[in-house]
């Protein structure tokens, strides 16, 4: 009886230890909050997860209108175990105007970034005044001597024209606005003064658009930032526009070498505004309202493991579908961007470019008939796979800068 009761008490340890394990998984791997339309009980994973909403009044709700509204939570396992404290989002049906057509990108960054450094000699030696000054490769210098820096050529301008004298600096590293004060030196090959360094200021390529939302007339496309190709760091933007674009061809994809789309700006004549870069995608205004087939986004609890249909343009202008599956989903509340894990199933897009190729990025991804996400990346060891963004991700930045643009113009 004894050892009965040893073993019966074991087991039951081994059982709350391995019900603990599971609950902090959960916990983990699930987020802190969700969206849901309103009358729709939040259930997913067979049954094994839901939201329930706290019998406390709401914890806000935007003056003047019915929705959104937010409330208290809790996630449950089961119906029954209650894994943590989340918040529910209810909001109207959200219906966006599907696109997945090629954009051209032109933008310009906020202030000069250095994407490098090069020695200059001189009749006293080899020196990089840049370097020693203790500039980095992904600062930003935002004024030189007090004024305004917006161009590659303030820059060189700037130190060809001193004289010799120091040239005061001040320069945005992360968070943090540094003054910095450079000496530059007189080449010895030309007689100028240098600084020893390369910067950028600005950029230009071909993406895919994702949605319009025509409640706040903004566009949301490539579903990643830009970012700098020697630093690897997001682009500051000040201003920028997008165009359209034609695709003419495709350098096909094959393992450890991305492909890309070909293309040229078929129409010089912006039919947007750039109004944010940032980790999830490009944003902005449109022009002229898109028209085109109205699509409601899925929320991110909606998606599945699974087949899916990718709405992009391989050829031309004209978005076509192709068949992809969604092979692994990560629903963890700290990624932003590479939510999905998407495998290109379709023959017509792996002959003609391998699978996803750079330019793709920004491509709808449908199931269930919502739109459920976008293409990100390519993975460079296997371009048939790749990265996804939920579509609630991107539509949430597009609520916020629709709405910060639209104050600013009224």
């Amino acid at each position: 009886m004894k050892k009965f009761l040893k073993k019966a008490s074991a087991s039951a340890a081994v059982i709350a230890l391995l019900g603990s394990a599971a609950i902090g998984a959960a916990d983990y791997f699930t987020p802190n909050s969700y969206t849901t339309v309103p009358n729709e009980k939040l259930n997913w994973g067979n049954g094994a997860f839901s939201v329930v909403q706290d019998s406390a009044a709401e914890v806000s709700a935007k003056s003047g209108s019915k929705y959104p509204k937010t409330y208290s939570a809790k996630l449950m396992l089961y119906d029954t175990v209650p894994i943590k404290k989340v918040q529910l989002n209810v909001v109207d049906s959200s219906y966006v105007v599907l696109c997945g057509m090629p954009f051209g990108i032109k933008m310009f960054t906020n202030g000069v970034v250095v994407v490098g450094f090069a020695d200059i000699k001189t009749s006293a030696g080899t020196v990089n005044p840049a370097s020693d000054a203790g500039l980095k490769i992904g600062d930003i210098i935002t004024t030189i001597n007090g004024k305004t820096a917006g161009a590659n050529t303030d820059v060189e301008n700037a130190m060809e024209n001193c004289g010799g004298r120091h040239v005061r600096l001040t320069v945005s590293r992360g968070n943090e606005k540094i003054p910095i004060t450079l000496n530059p030196v007189r080449s010895e090959s030309d007689g100028l003064y240098k600084a020893g360094l390369w910067v950028r200021d600005s950029t230009a390529g071909i993406g895919t658009l994702t949605f319009y939302d025509p409640a706040g007339k903004c566009f949301a496309g490539l579903g990643h930032g830009i970012c700098d190709s020697d630093t690897g760091q997001l682009m500051p933007l000040l201003s920028g526009d997008i165009v359209p674009v034609t695709i003419s061809g495709v350098t096909k994809g094959i393992r450890g070498t991305p492909g890309e789309l070909r293309g040229y700006f078929s129409d010089s004549n912006p039919i947007g505004t750039l109004s944010a870069n940032v980790e999830c995608g490009v944003y902005g205004m449109m022009k002229k309202p898109l028209e085109g087939k109205a699509i409601k986004i899925a929320m991110k609890q909606d998606v599945k493991v699974g087949p899916v249909k990718i709405c992009t343009t391989i050829s031309g202008s004209t978005p076509q579908l192709y068949d992809a599956r969604i092979e692994k989903i990560d629903y963890r509340e700290s990624v932003n961007s590479k939510n999905l894990v998407l495998r290109i199933t379709d023959q017509r897009i792996l002959s003609q470019a391998g699978g996803i190729v750079q330019g793709m990025s920004g491509s709808p991804i449908i199931q269930n008939g919502k739109l459920a996400g976008a293409v990100t990346h390519v993975f460079v060891d296997d371009p048939t796979r790749g990265y996804g963004i939920f579509a609630e991700n991107m539509l949430t930045e597009s609520k916020t800068i629709s709405a910060r643009e639209n104050k600013l113009a009224s």
